[in-house]
């Protein structure tokens, strides 16, 4: 791997698919080091863009890999910004000169911006992606009132310019700093809790019930084949988006949860009824955040609300861990398991960033993102509807 801070160094190219870009370095050839030095003094944690995750991501997840990378770099400090992008061609099928921040499976796109330069880093971003050619950035599933879009408001009001934000919603997050068992009583109320004592006591008739964390790397590759199963057994197998059932896909979960093991960034959590796995999730660490990335349950013991029964413990877990302070569900707009656990909540949205004072070539952005996502949203409509015909 070739150990580079400045785009300068970077010899070769990745990607050439933009309309009007230029070609970015590949993220591929990113100083591990100076990516490990920056992930650990982002001003914002990212589980997703740490880099034994992303690298896993850009080696062979489905239609993930091949990323290009926006770097900001500094004379004393080395890389103080990094942003993982592709082509607007390439993630939306849309012919326009934009980049777009690389989805890293889990749902966050927010940048790594050194917390002593924030500002400086994600200045230096944005004047990368305007050099490539690029009249616009979208950075999809970003933190809106996070400090990290807030450093890149400062920069745009510099330079007379403003962001849009597409779409936006709450996401569920869990403040670990609080008492689990208080939180707990006050997001579900003691009538709640008793039932679902109710329920894990019937669940243990099945055998003595336990919850797991596997930290290590050889436990989390074990525990890890354990979780692709339980995902494969559910509604996720039927509709084909299993890790399992794509060879890219379920060799990034290895990579990734593997080597982010070694650093102390993932683990594994299992409920156990006997010796029988109920539920497993993974859960990605970066700073003081966790990052509730996936869950999978048996859906033999479904009436025993299983992944319920999993995120109490993992809820338990997180606020007993004094590294801990928050956790982000990564999880959809209003979800019905994790909405009514995880009572906090913060903005989440798309946001386009144009990169030049009054440019039209921005509208026609703006307004093909706009026609994309009207027909998603009556695609999926569709689907729904569908669905409760049959």
């Amino acid at each position: 791997m070739a150990e580079i801070a400045e785009q300068r160094g970077v010899r070769r190219a990745s990607i050439r698919d933009a309309t009007g870009t230029r070609a970015l370095p590949p993220l591929s050839e990113t100083s591990l080091a100076q990516w490990r030095r920056l992930a650990a003094r982002a001003v914002e944690p990212n589980g997703y863009y740490q880099p034994d995750w992303e690298l896993a991501v850009n080696a062979s997840a489905r239609g993930r890999t091949g990323t290009s990378a926006l770097y900001a770099s500094s004379d004393t400090a080395g890389l103080i910004g990094l942003l993982p992008v592709i082509s607007m061609r390439r993630a939306y099928k849309i012919p326009l000169p934009a980049l777009v921040a690389a989805e890293p499976y889990g749902t966050l796109c927010t940048p790594l911006l050194d917390r002593d330069v924030a500002q400086d880093a994600a200045a230096k971003l944005l004047q990368q992606a305007r050099h490539s050619g690029a009249h616009a950035l979208i950075l999809p599933n970003m933190s809106l009132d996070g400090p990290a879009m807030q450093a890149i408001a400062a920069v745009l009001q510099r330079q007379g310019l403003r962001f849009h934000t597409l779409k936006s919603h709450l996401r569920a997050s869990l403040d670990a700093t609080r008492e689990a068992d208080e939180l707990l009583r006050d997001a579900l109320g003691a009538k709640k809790l008793k039932e679902l004592r109710r329920l894990r006591n019937r669940l243990g008739e099945h055998g003595a019930v336990r919850f797991e964390v596997a930290r290590s790397p050889q436990d989390v590759a074990a525990a890890l084949e354990a979780f692709l199963q339980l995902e494969a057994s559910g509604w996720k197998g039927q509709r084909g988006t299993a890790l399992v059932q794509d060879k890219g896909d379920v060799a990034f979960a290895r990579r990734a949860t593997m080597a982010s093991a070694d650093s102390g960034q993932c683990e594994i959590v299992t409920l156990r009824a006997g010796d029988t796995p109920v539920a497993a999730a993974i859960v990605v660490r970066h700073q003081h955040r966790a990052f509730y990335f996936k869950l999978g349950i048996d859906e033999r013991f479904a009436k025993y609300s299983p992944g319920v029964q999993l995120t109490l413990e993992l809820t338990r877990h997180l606020c007993a861990d004094p590294a801990i302070t928050s956790a982000d569900s990564t999880a959809s707009p209003d979800h019905p398991m994790i909405d009514p656990i995880w009572r906090g909540r913060f903005a989440i949205g798309d946001v386009l960033i144009p990169l030049r004072k009054n440019d039209p070539v921005v509208k026609l952005i703006h307004a093909a993102l706009m026609a994309r996502q009207f027909a998603l949203a009556q695609a999926r409509r569709a689907v729904r509807f569908i669905r409760k015909r049959h």
